[in-house]
């Protein structure tokens, strides 16, 4: 496998709306990031990934943009973008900026000329359908973000595409000009010396709507091939795709070394894998470790080889990972640290959302007027208003679920707004802050953040933490996943109890045998093996290093 500068690298995810509010209007900005930078660099992360910050009227706080080449005034300027990139660099960490090319905002320049009448040369940059014989939809595509697809432009008597939001109308990858007008955006942007991308809902540009294909269509990878010869191909980046529809297989497709496509993508087999079959989200299942075991499994086998992993819990788009799958109570720190370890230690690259490391966790606002998410309001008034859901099953399900778990304000310390801001926050801060912020963290050395800084430190230290192969080991054990990562002479092995339970695990002798030095372990004091048994604490998990090492 070719070595990549990104391969022992962490990313860091920055929601700027969230992140911190410099000139304190309530809102994050990128003055606000330039000043925690030390921050980040303490933590040890190489990467930034900066949520958008271009010009949009934020109906997606964002994923509408409206001016690919201009920083929206809530986040700062131009200066300030290119202070933060530059500011950055020097501390040793790049900048992977968020890329949202399947949409646009309805308030884009090229949507607005293609307003004007069907021959617009603009026109043809987005995807426009005759009604139905019977003067409806053009077919029954739903949005996303609920409802049908299709918004009625009376002045043309057409409709046009928005997979999501109605003010985001799909851009049709179908036409060279607009293809050729991103990548030249693209290369701006890397001129100013970012050193990648993060591609929002990557896998629709190839969509097929009169088959009715949306994901992975026809045309997807030799689109993403085109991209990669006209932009970032030709330079040392790091790109990830964001693909809900990802199988092993296809993701193989985006990342192999020979595919000449994208570094990697994001599959969320373990989110989806606890959804309703029905009501998806607003009505998750509980969550199955054994499922959970499988598919991390599952995806750490498939691209041993080839192709490259990325390796996440959460980021602003799902709940907090402390809440989801561990246990944001009585167990909060020893769960935050055990569930860091299980997918740290394994092949790929691990990305932290902003408070994933002070173990920042999901919210309950005391009223529904508090949530400010699109999709949340969408959902609500799909499900509720339409009688298929009661008012108290959807909170559940937006407690559980909702995007607004992640977006609450970064909790610095202990102050009004959590240090965020000195303003009025756009969102609540989440009411747990007095006792869960940095200041706190940073003041204890064995909080969660420290814990983190370890994991980010072993990686850039052992090449086997980066490059060493999977293989699950003692399976029979239904409460721990225990699996090891072996590079040349070097064997981790990684013991990790799920459960809020003492276990008592046996171990094989020949893994006792590679059991050397703990290099990682989310409890005070040793744990040995004694007479092939391990006794695991709750939430408890042990990564040992073989003698060699």
């Amino acid at each position: 496998m070719l070595r990549r500068w990104w391969h022992d690298a962490v990313v860091y995810q920055i929601y700027p709306r969230s992140f911190y509010d410099d000139n304190n209007d309530g809102i994050g900005d990128i003055p606000g990031i330039i000043s925690k930078l030390d921050y980040l660099k303490e933590l040890g992360v190489s990467i930034i990934w900066l949520s958008p910050v271009y010009q949009s009227p934020m109906d997606d706080n964002g994923y509408d943009i409206s001016d690919y080449k201009a920083i929206a005034e809530e986040f700062g300027t131009m200066e300030d973008m290119e202070q933060l990139i530059a500011a950055a660099k020097q501390k040793g960490i790049s900048i992977m900026m968020d890329l949202v090319v399947n949409h646009t905002s309805d308030e884009h320049s090229w949507f607005v000329e293609a307003l004007q009448s069907p021959d617009n040369k603009y026109r043809d940059y987005y995807i426009w359908r005759d009604p139905a014989t019977n003067g409806g939809v053009p077919n029954d595509l739903q949005s996303i973000f609920s409802g049908s697809a299709w918004e009625f432009d009376e002045k043309s008597g057409q409709y046009y595409l928005h997979l999501f939001s109605k003010k985001q109308p799909d851009l049709n990858w179908d036409n060279e000009q607009l293809r050729h007008d991103i990548y030249n955006m693209m290369n701006w942007w890397l001129d100013k010396g970012i050193k990648g991308f993060r591609m929002d809902v990557i896998d629709l540009i190839g969509k097929d709507i009169d088959k009715g294909i949306t994901g992975n269509g026809p045309s997807l990878h030799p689109r993403l091939k085109e991209m990669n010869q006209h932009s970032f191909g030709s330079r040392d980046t790091i790109t990830v795709g964001e693909t809900w529809g990802a199988t092993p297989d296809i993701a193989l497709q985006y990342s192999g070394e020979s595919r000449e496509e994208l570094s990697m993508v994001f599959q969320f087999e373990h989110v989806t894998a606890f959804h309703d079959e029905q009501f998806g989200k607003w009505k998750s299942k509980p969550v199955d470790f054994n499922v959970l075991k499988d598919i991390f499994t599952k995806w750490q086998l498939a691209l041993n080889d080839d192709g490259w992993n990325s390796l996440f819990w959460n980021n602003h788009d799902l709940p907090r990972v402390v809440s989801k799958y561990g246990d944001d109570k009585e167990y909060r720190t020893e769960s935050a640290k055990m569930l860091a370890t299980m997918i740290h230690f394994m092949k790929g690259t691990p990305y932290i959302f902003q408070g994933e490391e002070i173990g920042m966790t999901n919210v309950k606002f005391p009223q529904f007027s508090d949530y400010n998410d699109i999709e949340i309001h969408n959902a609500y008034q799909d499900l509720v208003d339409s009688n298929k859901l009661d008012h108290e099953s959807m909170m559940e399900g937006i407690y559980a679920d909702g995007r607004d778990n992640a977006r609450t304000p970064m909790q610095w310390d202990d102050s009004l707004h959590a240090g965020f801001t000195t303003g009025t926050p756009w969102l609540k801060v989440n009411p747990n802050y007095d006792n869960i912020n940095v200041e706190q963290a940073l003041d204890d050395k064995d909080s969660i953040f420290y814990y983190y800084k370890h994991l980010v430190q072993l990686r850039k230290e052992m090449p086997v933490m980066v490059y060493g192969k999977f293989k699950r080991i003692i399976e029979q054990e239904q409460a721990v996943f225990a699996y090891q990562r072996t590079h040349e002479n070097d064997t981790l092995t990684v013991i990790l109890n799920h459960t809020n339970q003492v276990q008592h695990v046996k171990i094989p002798e020949e893994v006792i045998t590679e059991c050397g030095k703990v290099i990682a372990h989310n409890y005070k004091g040793d744990n040995h093996i004694q007479h092939h048994e391990l006794v695991l604490q709750p939430y408890e998990s042990i990564v040992y290093v073989n003698a060699t090492v």
